[in-house]
């Protein structure tokens, strides 16, 4: 497969150009609307899949200090600047976490989680879809890419359990028997738990960063109190709604406790390195909830994961330099924070804010607040990147809701919480929504119809339940 496509990648360009030489609206500085240009361009790229994301905020990037959009006139300075993202903290915690993940991966410690819930919960396919979900959502605090934790991890034990009761993709006539539930199920219970946790997925801190350029503060654990009833209530739901609306043949998985059980006798008994990368992870949750107390920020803790596992020898340099995803995210990720924090310090975000608030600036922000999230929710249909939606329309977002009234925090972790939940929507719409589907267990029509009633349910939970907690913890 070609990295480029030429034809989609001229098409950025060309719409990139446009945009540069349209005047600049009145309030709007002139290199504020060329990086604008820059951006939407690197956006529309990555949309379309032009290149690569690593390779579109390359060209950003270079474009950035080319240009000198940035500093007019300082050379020396745009570069700096263009490059300014690549030594912010929150890029290296998503980056750190990302090496940590290797760990399960690599000592097996996922996989015997996920064994264990079977054993556990296995005896019934509802029961197996529970057992698979608390699996992903015990790995999601430590395991960033949900990718990874869905596609490297929970998907390969989840086909091999539909594939052992007579549900295989070669086989359309058998994929409703057991397999079709699971993938939906799987893959949603992996968005839920990726809004669950600021390090569940890798636009999340996205969100945190450009919340703090708006002058609002998200900690680790601050994300997670306000998001857990919500999230632990559609856990507790998703699973019962996939099954009354696309139920499995096979009600029964009674085999799948003893299949579980045979797993793990084959890994035999925990050994040094998985009971070392457990204690990392207590140490990271330790932290990561208790760090405002001790001064110890959510960087800073990975850091410390990541060293302990580096000279406990769980994780050796050579892992860290071969894990491509987290060095790939760091580009990718310092490219599209740098265009997007600088939007708002040249003044195009407040200009946007304004300008909206002069056609919504009778509105009640209570009627406004719910009219954002469903347009910023429903919008995610024309993403296929959880990150690239992020990148273009949270801030501006924000600070339109912001302006009109809405509380800050809470639009701020409302908007956070939707870049995981709606990638329910369709078979694109988040990092491991391509590996389930691949697996061919859910054609596209169901994959759609299931999505958009779930997405119903989702926000009715979190908008609804959710609120009324915000409300009890003076969010709101």
């Amino acid at each position: 497969m070609k990295e480029i496509k030429y034809p989609q990648l001229l098409i950025t360009l060309a719409i990139g150009v446009i945009i540069w030489f349209i005047p600049a609206p009145e309030g709007v500085k002139p290199e504020a609307w060329h990086l604008l240009a820059i951006f939407m361009a690197t956006i529309v790229g990555i949309i379309m899949k032009a290149a690569s994301m690593g390779t579109m905020s390359m060209l950003a990037i270079t474009l950035v200090a080319l240009t000198g959009v940035l500093a007019p006139g300082d050379p020396a300075k745009s570069i700096t600047l263009a490059l300014s993202s690549f030594g912010d903290k929150v890029i290296w915690l998503i980056g750190i976490s990302f090496f940590i993940a290797r760990g399960f991966i690599k000592t097996g410690l996922g996989k015997r989680i996920a064994y264990l819930f079977i054993r556990v919960f296995g005896r019934s396919s509802l029961g197996l879809a529970y057992g698979l979900g608390l699996a992903d959502l015990v790995l999601a605090p430590a395991v960033p890419s949900n990718t990874a934790r869905g596609g490297g991890i929970i998907y390969p034990i989840m086909k091999s359990m539909a594939m052992n009761f007579g549900s295989v993709p070669e086989d359309p006539a058998t994929h409703r028997k057991l397999g079709g539930y699971l993938t939906l199920n799987s893959y949603n219970m992996n968005l839920i738990t990726s809004s669950l946790f600021l390090t569940g997925t890798a636009s999340n801190p996205m969100c945190q960063k450009f919340a703090k350029n708006l002058g609002i503060d998200i900690s680790w654990m601050s994300w997670f109190t306000a998001a857990l009833i919500p999230a632990i209530v559609s856990i507790i739901a998703v699973p019962w709604i996939l099954y009354k609306i696309y139920p499995p043949e096979l009600k029964s998985t009674g085999d799948a406790p003893a299949m579980a059980a045979e797993k793990l006798k084959e890994m035999g008994p925990v050994h040094r390195n998985e009971w070392l990368m457990l204690l990392a992870f207590v140490i990271l949750l330790f932290l990561w909830i208790t760090g405002d107390l001790f001064g110890i920020d959510a960087t800073t803790t990975a850091l410390i994961g990541l060293v302990f596992l580096l000279i406990s020898q769980v994780l050796t340099w050579e892992d860290v330099k071969s894990e491509k995803g987290a060095w790939d995210t760091i580009v990718w990720f310092s490219a599209l924070v740098m265009m997007a924090s600088f939007l708002n310090t040249l003044g195009f975000i407040p200009w946007f804010s304004d300008l909206i608030k002069q056609q919504v600036g009778g509105m009640k922000w209570t009627i406004a607040f719910p009219i954002i999230v469903l347009v910023y929710f429903y919008s995610h249909y024309i993403f296929a990147s959880a990150t690239a939606h992020v990148a273009a329309m949270y801030s501006a977002f924000l600070g339109v809701g912001i302006s009109v009234g809405i509380p800050g925090t809470l639009l701020a972790l409302v908007l956070g919480y939707c870049g995981g939940i709606f990638g329910t929507l369709t078979h694109y719409g988040h990092g491991p929504a391509p590996v389930f589907f691949g697996s061919t267990y859910v054609d596209l029509k169901d994959w759609w119809k299931c999505g958009f009633i779930l997405s119903i349910a989702l926000i009715l939970i979190w908008m609804g339940l959710g609120g009324v907690w915000w409300k009890v913890l003076g969010i709101w």
